[in-house]
């Protein structure tokens, strides 16, 4: 903070404040100017100054030290005789209890107007429990008594009261604690509104503003929706949001003053009482329900109302939509009241007495507004099932099969205490660093490991963040944020850290579910994973794959011709894929343009076979041409798949139609499958292959045509915002509390009252699809994305291609990683040398990034918090040349910075001593250089000549050749005499026929007279 920007006046008061000049006048005759001004006056303790006697000797209030003293000092006096407070609210029992330590007094008594004391925290079982507990700890407490008069003797000193109701009480003390009023008479003068009802205080709104500008009051001295607050929790909320908003506002979205959590936990004379959530939901009714959508359709909003409206002139209003669970022990006086939603699903607040050892569990649950998992009663009377979830896995079950890691491995791993997070189980056991496929049951079988031990298992989206990829769902949401750094700065743990792997992809994710804006732009290509960041699945060899959709499955002449002739054209791989499409492999970065502008040209979109999203909705051909089909399971696949396309979702989602219970399309293996009937379709969903394949469940039976696409609608909505990071339908159905039945309820039965909610949501998805290739090829800066390198239109090739089945495959990976030691080489030289203009990286919270052609050798350089650093890239694990596109990630408290291999996440350090390290896996390094931005516009790298560069990084020394695996079919194929054929011999069996390359040539040549010949 600079010198001078903090002063400070004590023991100074304002007397006016002049609101046109914008300067306050104090009593010492001192001004002060002001640009924003602050009012925190507070407030004093409530006197009735229309009760006779109010001014006599012996009457105090209980708010500051002063008044401490005072009382102190007075009870000294008058020994043996008897004490009395005024109010049985949470201030009045602690001057009871003061009163009763300072043990002068031989009496203490406390008066209470209303039936019970705390009767603004506790209801009348309760309030009447915590009387019972303290008049058996030596307070006399009087019930409904109100103070009519003070007596006095006839020097002022207090001798007694007088009730409203004409008994009389001696005494020697009275002390008042019934409330408080704010201090706003310098508002008042100002001419601020200022509340008359109550307490008074200073009207404020959302903003923590008054009625004049730049004036803002918060604490006990301000009135926000006709309340004063005399806990400390508001007043301390009102200070961060206005002083977030005064300092921060500028770089990020201004926070808002919300209805502030009254929660208190206490334990007054020795007796524990607590008060959490909306407590007195069930008497008021609740303050805020969880949003839901009830009604009959046929109704409208306004007829709904009018008939309400005459229900309570005839039969009274309806009670509030609440339900209690009350729990009564008055052998160990312990009392507990919880209230929830009428479904049970939502906790709205409570009130405990005697036993609050669960308040700090409790308070979160109603903060968080987040359904439970468990029946209402669990949270009283706890589980009445104790049978543990166990896994039938046996320990020898393979469940990485790309290193050939077993159940027993990874639990070993854990056991002993060498993994304390999944991350530890990924560095040291290898799972899930191959294809990543079984990542989510390696996830479960150390969440289960760790529970066994005791040990508390987070599910949090990564170290970054405190919260489920649901929870973040939902807040984001709500929130209405739109963007990683706003993301980060409210809900992450450090506000400007750049993430990691982990968490990027699955904010990604979330971004498209509830915006689907495009995924490349500068705000969100950061974010993505490889696949996405290039709209194309990255092959091993660096090349990418093309897939256009093929809705159904179905697809004319004239789009086979197409995909045929750009596959050809560009020596694409193809091959028929799984969900009834057509795979084109091969693609360089470079070409992907021109590709794609030559499929949309010919009336074809993107499949988003790279995204977390829909893939395809597989069919049979069902009655369209079938004898035993019973429904048109194209022509309900080819819909489906239409709506559903590009639908981003926590992981991908197949679906599958078949027209009768031979079930060609599979659809009973699918993330939704629905199998025709006589009646409409019956529909399935959770089901899936992989590594861990299960089979679906019957959600309904015998639907509609025109009702499949609502249900639908629910289910995947559902899904998006309830499901964890990377977990199919399986898993999520698997893990909902009831599983299959819970979800009929939910999506059917509207049980929870979110389904026009949910299908709202999704048609305001469906709604805003576009091509995203499409919108790639008319954007000038987005076409900018798709080169190799940034500094060349060169291309180098980091493996080799073999010839297979008159196809071009790249050579199989080596079986060993590059073990050279690349971090600590010694270099004989090396000098300061422009590479690459500045301008080329932007400045993004994700990171940015751009690969590098110098001599032989590719370089990956990154722009992070507007620093550069520069590596190799390669990655030596399987020698891909790829880091320049894989995701940054940070550990900020560590100062830790790193970028993981967009192949098998390996993590390379980039800065401080450890630049070069990996992470998660010590056998492979990299070389990292220093680099830097300098004044004419250039970043620079400090390198080696171009010879002893490429002598230890040049591409043709580190691409893998075909001859350094053997051929895997070789004993195969001699055994079987299909050498050199591979199993497809590619010749016509007609005597005197083309062949597959002489029939092509054909046709391709114009020889074909019948289709009108083709030509390059």
């Amino acid at each position: 903070m600079p010198n001078g920007s903090l002063s400070y006046h004590v023991n100074t008061k304002v007397i006016e404040i002049h609101k046109d000049e914008k300067w306050v006048s104090c009593a010492d005759g001192s001004t002060v100017p002001y640009d924003v001004l602050v009012l925190a006056t507070g407030s004093d303790a409530l006197l009735p100054r229309h009760t006779p006697g109010h001014d006599a000797k012996g009457v105090f209030v209980y708010r500051t030290i002063d008044d401490l003293q005072k009382l102190i000092a007075f009870a000294q006096t008058k020994q043996g005789t008897t004490g009395t407070v005024v109010g049985g609210g949470l201030l009045g029992l602690e001057a009871a209890k003061a009163m009763m330590d300072l043990e002068d007094f031989g009496q203490v008594k406390l008066i209470e107007r209303n039936r019970w004391v705390l009767s603004r925290q506790l209801d009348g079982d309760a309030g009447g429990m915590v009387v019972d507990q303290v008049r058996e700890l030596g307070l006399d407490v009087l019930l409904s008594k109100r103070v009519g008069k003070i007596n006095v003797d006839d020097e002022n000193n207090v001798n007694g009261v007088t009730f409203e109701d004409g008994e009389t009480m001696e005494c020697s003390c009275i002390c008042f604690a019934i409330g408080i009023r704010a201090r706003d008479e310098l508002a008042r003068k100002a001419g601020i509104k200022c509340a008359d009802r109550g307490g008074g205080g200073i009207s404020i709104d959302n903003n923590l503003q008054t009625s004049l500008p730049d004036i803002y009051a918060i604490g006990e001295c301000a009135s926000w929706e006709n309340s004063t607050f005399g806990l400390i929790g508001p007043g301390v909320e009102m200070a961060d949001v206005l002083a977030f908003n005064l300092t921060q506002a500028k770089a990020h979205s201004p926070r808002t003053f919300q209805r502030p959590d009254l929660s208190t936990k206490l334990k007054l004379l020795g007796v524990e009482v607590a008060s959490f959530g909306d407590f007195f939901a069930d008497r008021d009714g609740p303050k805020e329900l969880p949003v839901k959508r009830h009604g009959d359709k046929k109704h409208t909003e306004s007829t709904v109302e009018s008939k309400d409206r005459v229900r309570n002139l005839t039969e009274g209003p309806a009670p509030p939509p609440v339900k209690a669970l009350t729990y009564k022990d008055p052998f160990q006086q312990v009392y507990k009241k919880y209230l929830f939603t009428l479904d049970g699903k939502y906790l709205l607040g409570g009130m405990m007495i005697g036993d609050t050892k669960d308040y700090i569990k409790l308070v979160p649950m109603v903060k968080n507004k987040k359904p439970l998992d468990s029946p209402p009663s669990e949270l009283i009377i706890g589980k009445t099932n104790g049978d543990d979830d166990t896994s039938d896995l046996a320990d020898d079950t393979q469940i990485c099969s790309c290193h050939n890691v077993l159940k027993g491995d990874i639990t070993k791993s854990v056991k002993d205490g060498t993994c304390k997070s999944v991350g530890d189980v990924k560095s040291c056991t290898k799972a899930g660093t191959g294809c990543g496929g079984c990542m989510p049951l390696v996830q479960t079988i150390f969440n289960k490991t760790m529970a066994s031990m005791g040990q508390e298992v987070k599910n949090h989206l990564c170290p970054h963040f405190e919260y489920s990829r649901a929870d973040l769902y939902h807040i984001v949401y709500v929130r209405k944020l739109n963007s990683f750094s706003k993301i980060m700065s409210e809900c992450g743990r450090e506000p400007d850290s750049t993430g990691c792997e982990a968490c990027k992809p699955a904010i990604a994710s979330i971004l498209a579910s509830v915006y689907n804006k495009h995924i490349i732009d500068s705000s969100r290509r950061g974010l993505q994973d490889t696949n996405d960041r290039f709209l194309a699945n990255i092959q091993r060899n660096g090349t990418f794959s093309v897939i256009p959709r093929v809705a159904g499955g179905e697809i004319t002449p004239d789009r086979l011709i197409i995909i045929g002739t750009v596959a050809k054209k560009y020596n694409l791989y193809t091959k028929i894929t799984g969900g009834q499409r057509i795979d084109m492999f091969g693609a360089r970065k470079g070409d992907l343009l021109a590709i794609w502008q030559e499929l949309i040209d010919g009336g074809m979109e993107s499949g988003h076979a790279y995204a977390k999203s829909l893939r395809t909705v597989k069919s049979c051909v069902g009655t369209t041409w079938c004898r035993f089909g019973i429904g048109d399971s194209v022509g309900m696949a080819v819909r489906l798949e239409e709506r559903y396309k590009s639908l981003r979702s926590p992981h991908k989602i197949k679906g599958g139609v078949s027209g009768c219970v031979r079930e060609c399309a599979e659809a009973q293996n699918k993330d939704f499958g629905l199998i025709a009937t006589e009646k409409g379709f019956n529909v399935f969903v959770g089901g899936n292959g992989g590594a861990t394949p299960r089979h679906s469940e019957l959600l309904a039976k015998d639907v509609p045509p025109d009702d499949v696409v609502p249900i639908l609608d629910r289910y995947l909505a559902f899904y998006i915002r309830t499901a964890d990071k990377l977990q199919r339908t399986a898993r999520w159905i698997e893990n909902l509390p009831g599983g299959i039945m819970y979800l009929r309820d939910v999506v059917l039965e509207d049980k929870l009252g979110i389904c026009a909610d949910l299908e709202k949501q999704m048609g305001e998805l469906v709604s805003s699809y576009f091509c995203e290739w499409t919108e790639t090829l008319k954007n000038p800066e987005r076409r900018k994305l798709f080169s190799q390198f940034a500094n060349t239109d060169a291309s180098l090739e980091g493996v080799e291609a073999v010839k297979d089945r008159a196809q071009d495959r790249p050579a199989y990976w080596p079986a060993e990683s590059a073990t050279e030691d690349f971090r600590g080489h010694q270099w004989s030289n090396t000098t300061w040398q422009p590479i690459i203009e500045a301008s080329k990286f932007e400045d993004i919270p994700t990171g940015s990034s751009n690969s590098i052609k110098r001599g032989d050798t590719q370089l990956a350089i990154f722009k992070i918090k507007g620093k550069f650093y520069t590596t190799q890239q390669m990655c030596p694990h399987k020698r891909a040349f790829a880091l320049s596109d894989g995701l940054i990630g940070d550990d900020s408290p560590k100062d830790k910075l790193w970028v993981s291999c967009p192949f098998h996440k390996r993590n390379f350090e980039l800065k401080g001593s450890n630049a070069g390290m990996c992470g998660n896996d010590a056998s492979v390094n990299i070389a990292t250089f220093e680099t830097e931005a300098r004044g004419d516009g250039w970043v620079y790298v400090k390198l080696p000549s171009v010879e002893e560069l490429d002598a230890l990084l040049g591409t043709e020394r580190w691409k893998v050749k075909a001859n350094e695996t053997g051929d895997p079919f070789r004993k195969m194929d001699e055994k079987l005499s299909l050498k050199g054929l591979g199993g497809r011999r590619g010749v016509s069996h007609l005597e005197g026929g083309r062949g597959e390359k002489g029939k092509a040539g054909a046709i391709l040549g114009g020889e074909e007279k019948e289709v009108g010949g083709m030509e390059w």
